[in-house]
């Protein structure tokens, strides 16, 4: 069995910006179809699809994925296009494992198009390694046959796939998925975990230049660097308050609240500092849960407290009048707002005490997938606030 890479960071996750063609009123002459000429701006998406290799070796490409993906999903919510702010979806699929399907090319989706950060944390966290081959060719061509990409031009729609074997593997020639890629307007991004020479020479480079993408060859095995700031102490200790703001309803409200202490753990594992960037990130537009919080699903229009029936609130909201269920929410709302606010402020001022500390650190693959996204957004007229 061959050696694998594993998960590479389903990081990048979570990429954030919305293509702001909004101001180049000319680009969809070619599309004729209704769903995009009334084109909602806030309905904009930025989709990413990571498909990560899961066979033996990446270990450390895993742990570098666990450990920046918050760092990576709060760069990217600084992006912008005009006045507007991105809506992100990220797909998760894992290929090159003995235990997956060999008649399915030994790939899994492990995760559809979603905007759950909590989801996309805890399926990143199950991952495991184990031997097997990797078919990058259809790997990429899964992707593109099973998920809702759409056909609006204004959607920012990225592929990542890391691996360290051959490019050239499997049926399916990777020059057929690139080409059906870009007819949907999907760019397709390389990350090969090893020596950047060897990674040209096994056609990863290629494999993103047939639609414009970036390569990069990082070192999966490099330690991440985690700095610590005079800041960090207050901003963990308004998660703690932060999470006191959340009201669950439905059937799924106590599971995702306790998916969400569980998320809120497994960033502690790995240092102090990350799990103060995963609350950076739980205070940014990107992280949503309207299926589970009374708060959000009232802001976003999921739900009307006139409609919730009983036995779908919270303890603490039984027997409650309607009037009454709308106060606590609109109580709990404006607490949430202040502090988000808080903790933003503080991650201004932790952010540049780190800029200057860190100057020569490279965190391989946060530093990779961030200068890659912000240069493909530029195409699409983003800018970082």
């Amino acid at each position: 069995m061959k050696t694998h890479i594993k998960t590479f960071l389903f990081c990048m996750v979570l990429i954030g910006f919305t293509v702001c063609n909004a101001n180049n009123k000319k680009q969809d002459l070619a599309y004729t179809s209704t769903e995009n000429v009334h084109h909602d701006p806030s309905k904009q998406f930025i989709k990413v699809a990571l498909l990560l290799d899961t066979s033996n070796s990446m270990d450390g490409l895993i742990d570098q994925a666990k450990a920046q993906l918050w760092d990576i999903v709060n760069e990217l919510s600084y992006a912008k296009c005009g006045t507007n702010k991105p809506n992100l979806e990220i797909a998760l699929y894992e290929y090159g494992n003995d235990r997956l399907n060999s008649r399915e090319g030994y790939i899994r989706q492990v995760l559809s198009f979603s905007d759950d950060l909590d989801e996309i944390s805890k399926e990143l966290f199950s991952l495991t390694t184990n031997g097997g081959e990797e078919y990058c060719g259809q790997v990429i061509q899964t992707s593109l046959n099973q998920l809702s990409w759409g056909k609006n031009p204004d959607d920012l729609k990225l592929i990542f796939i890391a691996g360290n074997e051959p490019f050239t593997q499997g049926k399916i020639n990777y020059k057929d998925a690139s080409t059906n890629a870009k007819e949907k307007d999907i760019t397709i991004n390389t990350i090969f975990c090893g020596d950047y020479n060897q990674g040209i020479s096994s056609s990863w480079k290629d494999g993103a230049q047939l639609t414009n993408g970036d390569y990069m060859a990082i070192n999966q095995n490099k330690t991440t660097v985690h700095i610590a700031s005079p800041y960090d102490d207050d901003i963990l200790i308004l998660n703690k308050q932060l999470n006191k703001t959340y009201v669950i309803y439905g059937q799924m409200g106590r599971q995702k609240k306790a998916l969400q202490a569980e998320q809120d753990s497994n960033a502690g594992q790995y240092s102090k500092a990350n799990a103060v960037s995963r609350t950076v990130s739980k205070s940014s537009h990107l992280y949503k849960n309207k299926t589970w919080d009374l708060v959000d699903a009232v802001e976003e229009e999921e739900i009307v407290i006139e409609e919730i029936k009983e036995d779908a609130l919270p303890e603490e909201l039984k027997g409650k009048s309607k009037t009454e269920i709308k106060t606590y929410i609109t109580e709990k709302s404006k607490e949430r707002d202040a502090i988000q606010k808080k903790i933003q402020e503080l991650s201004t001022k932790r952010k540049a005490f780190i800029a200057k500390q860190k100057k020569g650190t490279d965190n391989g693959l946060e530093n990779a997938m961030t200068k890659a996204i912000k240069e493909q957004a530029k195409r699409k007229k983003y800018r970082w606030k």
